[in-house]
Parts: C-alpha cells; structure tokens; sequence
C-alpha cells in the first residue's frame, strides 16, 4: 500500500473540500479516505468534522476508522483533529447522550450556556502558551455550539472564551487537536498548518 502524505478522513459530514483546498493552496499532497488501512498507514491524518457528534461517531465506527485513529493516538503518530474532529476524540458528549467518543481526551462535550449565543459563528482569539508548540496567540475561525472546558496534563492547551472558557487547542507532541478550522483561518491557519506539517 501506498504511504498516504496526508490521509483526510471522510466523516460523511465534513467541511472536507476546504481542508484539502487549504492543503492544495501549500502545495502539499491530501487525500479523502474512508480506509481504515489508509488512515493506519498515512505519514499524517486529518480528523475534520462538521454535524452530529453521534452521527460521525456511528460514521467512523461503521467504516472501521474509529478503531485506527484510537490506534494512532496511542502510538503518538501525526493526528490533525478540527472542529467536530476534536470533540470526538473526547469520552462523549452532550449533544448525543449515550454515543462514546474515542476516549483519547479526558472530559466530556458540553454545550455552551443558554445566555451565549448559539452556534458561536465567527472570528475569536487564541491564547497560546508562549513557544509550546504549533499553536500560536491570534485569531481563528469558530463555528461551535459545544466545547471543552478541560485539558489532560499530557496535552498543552490553548484557550478561548465565549461565554466561558474553553479549549482553543490541545497539543501532544505531533497530535494536535483544534475547536477552530485552521482552514478557514486565513494566512494564521494556513501558517499553524505549515508548522504542524513540519513538526511530524
């Protein structure tokens, strides 16, 4: 098989055209898969999300991908996780009771309070901790009616506030995870996705 560059996972809801545009726009090769192998194999890995949490989860379980991704985070291998692809990788959340997450990240999804305005749709700042890693202090495009409010002590955290604070991003190593889309961030998600190409 093939060693994919990037392998971007196929959820069935995706803003998958617009995180391989991005890629393309670096000159860096990405592919769409629905492959468990693929997604074992590739170089790096690509979690987007858009939609349901219970919906990508019963996605990722029923193509077998569930599994391999579980498997990439513990093995430490390059993992991109944005969005709707951050929360899965979490115990579960509020938005599909009952429906497991992968149980990567510590915590559960929560939905923001009654008095923030839902979905949070726009540009919002970033917080990082000074040369940590691949996350820099700017601002990111959001669109999210959950987040999470907790970090495990192996990952390093960037924050942001809508209402509350909440994670912004969590970085292990070459596996980051991002409430934002870098891909829609303009010259500072195009810039956070260069480093994270060079980190792994």
């Amino acid at each position: 098989m093939t060693r994919a560059a990037i392998a971007v996972v196929e959820t069935g809801s995706a803003n998958l055209a617009s995180v391989l545009a991005a890629f393309g726009r670096l000159g860096l090769p990405a592919s769409p898969t629905r492959d468990p192998d693929v997604v074992r194999a590739a170089a790096r890995v690509v979690l987007p999300g858009v939609g349901a949490f219970g919906d990508v989860m019963r996605q990722l379980a029923g193509d077998g991908v569930a599994d391999a991704l579980a498997e990439r985070c513990v093995a430490g291998q390059p993992l991109l996780a944005i969005c709707l692809g951050l929360q899965v990788l979490t115990g579960g959340s509020e938005e599909s009771p009952g429906v497991p997450g992968l149980g990567v990240l510590a915590g559960t999804i929560r939905r923001f309070p009654a008095s923030c305005k839902v979905p949070q749709l726009g540009w919002n700042q970033v917080a990082a901790p000074a040369g940590t890693g691949v996350v820099a202090d700017g601002y990111a495009f959001f669109a999210n009616s959950y987040y999470l409010d907790f970090a495990d002590a192996e990952w390093t955290p960037s924050w942001s506030s809508h209402g509350v604070g909440f994670v912004a991003a969590l970085q292990r190593g070459p596996q980051l995870a991002c409430q934002f889309h870098p891909e829609l961030s303009g010259a500072w998600g195009a810039a956070l996705l260069e480093r994270w190409v060079a980190s792994c």
